[in-house]
């Protein structure tokens, strides 16, 4: 599974202003409803039941926030790099500043886990997260994530 089965140019947001957790959080499930046509509360409502069972904050400034919707019909990617970073109540404890958003449909048992670890590894690329803070472009941003590992790795 590739990052760009799961994002579209539309699913990126270079600049989110947001000053706390929630307000991405809403934010987020603002512009997810808006492409994938589910209600906006039902998307922030499964978020933030995720986010009770603990941070979707992994650390050294990134977010991963996640959630599983009935009537989905497909994984679901939105990428955002904020203005400011804000307190995510991250394991580390520091701001997040680039938050990968998933969303699966309840049937997606495997391939929702296997997009999860797609975005972990991809986030977990120093230099790619580098780019990404250094961007502020739809398209750049989309590039550098949709960028195949092989390419990377030249």
């Amino acid at each position: 599974m590739e990052i760009a089965d799961l994002l579209s140019p539309q699913g990126v947001i270079p600049n989110l202003r947001a000053t706390s957790k929630k307000q991405a959080l809403q934010e987020l499930a603002r512009r997810a409803a808006e492409l994938t046509g589910m209600h906006e509360r039902a998307v922030f409502d499964v978020l933030l039941e995720r986010e009770r069972l603990g941070t979707t904050g992994v650390g050294n400034g990134i977010a991963i926030p996640h959630g599983k919707l009935a009537t989905l019909d497909r994984l679901h990617g939105l990428f955002a790099r904020l203005e400011r970073p804000i307190n995510f109540e991250s394991i580390d404890e520091q701001p997040v500043d680039l938050i990968f958003l998933l969303l699966a449909p309840e049937s997606a048992g495997a391939d929702h886990l296997k997009a999860l670890a797609r975005v972990s590894r991809l986030l977990r690329d120093k230099g790619v997260c580098e780019k990404l803070r250094g961007t502020d472009s739809c398209e750049g941003l989309f590039a550098l994530l949709t960028e195949s590992p092989a390419s990377r790795a030249a």
